[in-house]
């Protein structure tokens, strides 16, 4: 047992340590009598447990990916930003390698913004290749949202290199592809892959809303990200529509 540490500084050697110097930790100091440093050993076995039942989640995730896992490229499809009344639809692809021991995939919509950020950048650090497609606003007015989804998800696949073998869609079969599909319903939470994707575009589209409000500030594009806030809608009919407004979808709250 370390006696000469402090508290605070076991706390912050707690903070520093990776998951695997968490046994070291609490063996160091087991025998430590101090109440504080016993509550940071508790601290330290739920860490482990939390990584035990999350290593045990994503196992759960590869599921579809170990039924087909004679194909060597699976990638995961996945779009965001259907809904809103301003910005793109931006489709993400990824392929994962068998081996990636990522943790903490999930639907994008579960996690906070700063853990898709950090998912984000270790997304494209492992992936063996990950890619985003877009349809512009005039895009989905022209050819209707769905339409424009498959458009923004075919460009996202085509960028890919290489080029995946099949296809894991989040409940969709994209048209005009060749490569086989598989669609899963609410596969960004089914499959590690179409998380992934979901992640990816997610992050992309809304860095883009947010630079959109440096361009049109007041419709709160940052926050809202495009969606239909009563703070957009406010701003909608008291400015008007901006250039990355969808046409289609803002007629119940301007005048035409």
């Amino acid at each position: 047992m370390e006696k000469s540490k402090s508290v605070k500084e076991i706390k912050e050697q707690l903070q520093a340590a990776c998951e695997d110097e968490l046994p070291v930790f609490i063996e160091t100091y087991a025998d430590d009598g101090r109440e504080s440093v016993r509550k940071l050993l508790d601290t330290a076995r739920r860490r482990i447990n939390a990584l035990k039942l999350e290593r045990e989640r994503i196992r759960k995730l590869w599921e579809y990916e170990r039924k087909y896992e004679r194909y060597t490229y699976i990638c995961g499809v996945d779009e965001v930003g259907r809904g809103p009344l301003a910005g793109p639809v931006v489709a993400g692809a990824v392929i994962l390698p068998k081996d990636c021991g990522l943790l903490y995939i999930n639907d994008s919509k579960q996690l906070s913004e700063k853990k898709r950020e950090e998912l984000f950048l270790e997304i494209e650090r492992e992936a063996v290749a990950c890619a985003v497609g877009y349809a512009s606003p005039g895009r989905i007015d022209e050819i209707n949202i769905l339409q424009a989804t498959y458009e923004a998800m075919r460009e996202a696949i085509g960028r890919l290199d290489p080029q995946p073998e099949l296809l894991l869609n989040d409940a969709v079969t994209i048209p005009q592809i060749t490569i086989p599909q598989v669609p899963i319903i609410k596969g960004d939470a089914k499959s590690i892959s179409i998380g992934a994707a979901s992640i990816y575009a997610k992050v992309t589209r809304d860095r883009m809303m947010v630079e959109y409000d440096r361009v049109f500030p007041g419709y709160g594009f940052a926050r809202n990200k495009g969606y239909g806030s009563a703070e957009h809608i406010e701003a909608l009919k008291k400015y008007g529509p901006t250039p990355i407004h969808r046409k289609s979808f803002i007629g119940n709250f301007i005048e035409r």
